[in-house]
């Protein structure tokens, strides 16, 4: 939501100590990826969908999972804030981790006020919002303008924990918030926050959201939002016209709603007067950005075109299938899979350059994709994440696709997926690009479940890989599963292998030696045992040196298009640690030669398959 000032913190003081004290006794394994994947950053579910802790879904009557049935204090202490609460979670932040500067723009967060109560932190933990900048301490409560563009880092070397729960506010919240102090305020002198402390183990009503998202909006919603989202566009020759056009499109839906109102009929015309009101403002309204730095017609799909028809609940689009946009059309056979056509997973060790490879095929036109690594939503399933498995490794096969659980993992990554404007799946067959590191130990699995899946295995000198890696678990950037049962020294980073408790008390450069060793013999296993086809090799060089050549080799050998120029060198990835250079693996180089004799079989194995 857009506030009139950065920060407010509100009138409010709690017990930080029993509010960590209640998180500390809930289970490790009840923490989740953040659902953007920031590195480092973790989510408890305490409010979801239905109460499924599993639902990061933001339409759905909003209930509390078990995990907020076991904190008395801290269900008091959304009592005392007084709102009707949306999703709500805790989220935690390892130390030196940042959640990257972003706006929040969508259709949820237009009306939704984001509420901070610090539950674990330190005085060198910094929330910059705009250019406004506070330490929240703990047991503090707080709100922030979500549509300026945010950042957290946290300089300490603890985790930062804190209370985050997002609502459309209540008379008394908004009480509070008008006796709030905002920070810098001369005229705040005097102001005091009450305390309140912990009533025993009482566990109050709370008030939740049970309509969030419209099935089609109402004229008067419509305009609210355009109105706004015109209002924030930094002057341009071209706003005029995108007005003008908007007006047209609001009387249009004005007249439809008099005649069908939210009635399922009317849905095909609601439908195409999205469609041409889309196609106008592209045409028109492509350089313009909204005063946070956002393109308008980024924000115009989040906030309102994929918004404005909606069928709450429903999984799939009521659509007629359709060929999907490739070059290449699919063979026929008893293989077809009718919804993910060809699937296209990378794999590869980690660090490998996996993420720049990802980020650029995801301009291919017709392709969808989550955005992001996929822990969350794969490992969000109980039976794939390792504690499951007594935490014995990221590894599965094919067994691992128990009844049932290939269509739950299907329908999870269908509710994710859109394209590179932004647009999600209106139809299908459809093609998905898919990238998550632990991948590397699942190609059995994933095989089994999309019967069409197409392999890339992107490779990298191990040298570079190597080093790599050694800064990664050195950054504190990537850590996977920071209390991991029985693991000693630096928290575990990167994806957990198969006999990782072997590793214990060794040099990080035997530990990422033995994580590229494992997961490098497990993948050629893996690959080597697909049908002809399915499998497809980039060496990370030759991409780096020849970007559009290898990105219209592997479109064309996948039956992708390409319709975009790649013009020198390419953007650093977003999980880049320290800027590239071909020879920077001698920053560890003493280190890596003490591991890359050891290695060398595997190495000799890696360029066979590389060169076949």
């Amino acid at each position: 939501m857009k506030l009139a000032v950065p920060f407010v913190q509100l009138p409010l003081q709690f017990d930080a100590d029993r509010l960590s004290a209640e998180i500390n006794a809930l289970d490790e394994a009840c923490w989740r990826e953040h659902p953007q994947k920031f590195p480092g950053n973790f989510a408890l579910p305490l409010i979801a969908v239905n109460g499924d802790p599993d639902n990061d879904a933001i339409n759905g009557p909003m209930r509390p999972t078990p995990y907020l049935e076991q904190c008395p204090y801290l269900s008091q202490v959304l009592q005392r804030i007084g709102a009707v609460w949306g999703r709500t979670r805790l989220m935690k932040l390892s130390g030196h981790a940042e959640v990257t500067p972003h706006a929040d723009a969508s259709y949820y967060w237009r009306e939704r006020v984001r509420v901070h109560v610090p539950i674990q932190t330190k005085p060198t933990v910094r929330f910059i919002c705009g250019e406004s900048e506070v330490n929240m301490a703990p047991g503090e409560c707080w709100i922030f303008d979500t549509w300026r563009n945010h950042q957290v880092i946290n300089a300490d070397d603890d985790e930062r924990i804190h209370l985050v729960a997002d609502t459309v506010g209540s008379e008394s919240f908004w009480n509070l918030v008008g006796r709030g102090r905002v920070p810098g305020n001369a005229d705040a002198t005097g102001w005091h926050a009450e305390v309140m402390s912990p009533r025993s183990d009482e566990r109050p009503a709370l008030t939740y959201e049970s309509v969030n998202v419209p099935v089609v909006m109402t004229p008067w919603e419509l305009k609210e939002h355009v109105v706004f989202l015109l209002g924030e566009v930094r002057p341009h020759e071209q706003l005029h016209q995108a007005r003008q056009i908007a007006t047209h499109f609001l009387s249009n839906w004005k007249t439809l709603w008099a005649q069908y109102g939210a009635d399922h009929a009317g849905w095909p015309a609601y439908r195409a007067q999205l469609d041409a009101f889309e196609q106008s403002m592209a045409q028109t309204a492509d350089e313009l950005r909204v005063i946070n730095g956002a393109k308008v017609m980024h924000v115009l799909r989040s906030m309102i075109l994929d918004m404005a028809v909606t069928e709450q609940g429903q999984s799939l689009p009521a659509y007629e299938p359709r060929q999907p946009a490739v070059s290449a059309p699919r063979a026929a056979g008893s293989r077809r899979d009718p919804v993910f056509d060809r699937p296209v997973f990378i794999v590869s060790s980690p660090r490998s350059g996996s993420t720049l490879l990802f980020e650029t095929l995801a301009q291919a036109p017709g392709l969808f994709t989550t955005g992001m690594e996929s822990h969350a939503l794969i490992e969000g399933i109980p039976a794939l994440h390792p504690a499951h498995r007594e935490f014995a490794s990221n590894r599965l096969d094919a067994a691992a696709a128990t009844p049932g659980l290939p269509e739950e993992l299907r329908q999870r990554f269908l509710a994710e997926l859109h394209d590179r404007d932004g647009h999600h799946p209106a139809a299908w067959p459809l093609r998905m690009l898919e990238k998550t590191p632990k991948n590397a130990l699942r190609v059995p699995l994933l095989a089994k479940i999309f019967p069409e899946a197409q392999f890339v295995y992107l490779y990298r000198d191990p040298r570079q890989t190597l080093s790599s890696m050694i800064e990664a678990w050195q950054s504190g950037r990537f850590r996977t599963y920071s209390e991991l049962p029985g693991w000693t020294g630096l928290p575990w980073s990167l994806l957990l292998v198969p006999g990782w408790r072997e590793l214990k008390g060794r040099p990080v450069q035997e530990i990422v030696a033995a994580q590229w060793d494992i997961t490098m013999r497990t993948l050629l296993d893996d690959l080597g045992a697909l049908p002809a086809g399915c499998c497809h090799v980039v060496r990370y060089d030759s991409f780096l040196a020849n970007p559009a050549g290898e990105t219209n080799r592997l479109c064309t050998a996948l039956g992708l298009d390409w319709d975009r120029p790649l013009e020198g060198a390419l953007p650093l990835s977003r999980y880049t640690v320290s800027e590239p250079a071909t020879d920077k693996w001698r920053r560890h180089e003493e280190l890596i030669g003490q591991v890359l004799p050891g290695l060398q079989d595997t190495i000799d194995r890696v360029e066979q398959f590389v060169s076949r």
